[in-house]
């Protein structure tokens, strides 16, 4: 028996999705803290060829998807990939509806304000508003967050099944700085008063210097849709400061959810 010959791809076309592959493989070895690499690192974390990767850093170059130090030869996202991602965040009915309360919400607190979104596994932050204040905490679009103890990603975590919340703990997917039985239950635990006052602090637990506040977005079936979050340097926030932005985030993220045609799901 013969296959057809639309069940098979030809050599050429196995070759060009194999180089897109490769291509974002490259791509993804950016990070937050490390966002600047060398063809060496590269090649060793993808498993190619240098000669391989400067080619495909070369093509990558010339689209402006990385851009390369002219002093130290090393390369990092460049920025033709935000007009790659931009049609997607303008999409966004969140982005869309939340900018106008982000901004006002920075006003107010004097801090840095950003919308969370949950791919699953972690935050992405698709919109942010800094500070006008010279000191100020803020984070590139499209950073993800993993850290149990992130604000952001308590208020997302709150409303999964703790035998989601365990296994995700467990496998290392959500890192934990304690991710044993005892860790874990004190964990759920304070994602049970996470999602009882609508609210998330992290109060320099996963950066001495850094304070994050976040609260959920729900729309208009009632599902967790993002996170309204502010961030602030830690000496700049008190006992009652901190107060005071939790107040300001909850109200942000109920004014997005209503917005959105959602309500308020907190006492």
């Amino acid at each position: 028996m013969t296959s057809s010959p639309e069940n098979h791809s030809s050599p050429g076309e196995a070759r060009a999705a194999s180089v897109v592959s490769n291509a974002i493989s490259v791509l993804r070895c950016f990070s937050v803290d490390e966002p600047s690499l060398g063809v060496t690192e590269i090649a060793g974390r993808v498993g190619l060829h240098k000669s391989t990767v400067s080619r495909i850093l070369a093509v990558l170059e010339q689209e402006e998807l990385v851009a390369r130090d002219s002093q130290t030869r090393r390369f990092s996202l460049g920025l033709g990939l935000i007009s790659v991602t931009g049609p997607l965040l303008a999409d966004l009915d969140e982005r869309r509806v939340a900018y106008p309360v982000l901004q006002t919400l920075a006003e107010q607190t004097g801090e840095t304000s950003a919308l969370m979104l949950w791919n699953g596994v972690e935050c992405v932050c698709v919109e942010q508003i800094p500070s006008r204040r010279q000191i100020k905490h803020t984070s590139p679009l499209g950073v993800r967050f993993n850290t149990a103890l992130s604000a952001s990603v308590q208020v997302f975590l709150a409303v999964q099944p703790a035998e989601r919340v365990r296994a995700l703990v467990l496998a290392g997917t959500i890192e934990h700085p304690d991710p044993t039985e005892a860790g874990i239950a004190d964990y759920l635990e304070n994602l049970r008063r996470v999602r009882d006052e609508g609210a998330a602090v992290n109060y320099g637990r996963t950066a001495v210097d850094e304070v994050a506040v976040a609260a959920p977005v729900h729309d208009h079936r009632g599902e967790l849709v993002s996170a309204v979050m502010v961030a602030a340097p830690r000496y700049r926030v008190s006992e009652d400061q901190l107060a005071l932005l939790v107040d300001a985030c909850r109200h942000a993220a109920d004014e997005v959810s209503h917005r959105l045609g959602g309500t308020a799901r907190r006492p």
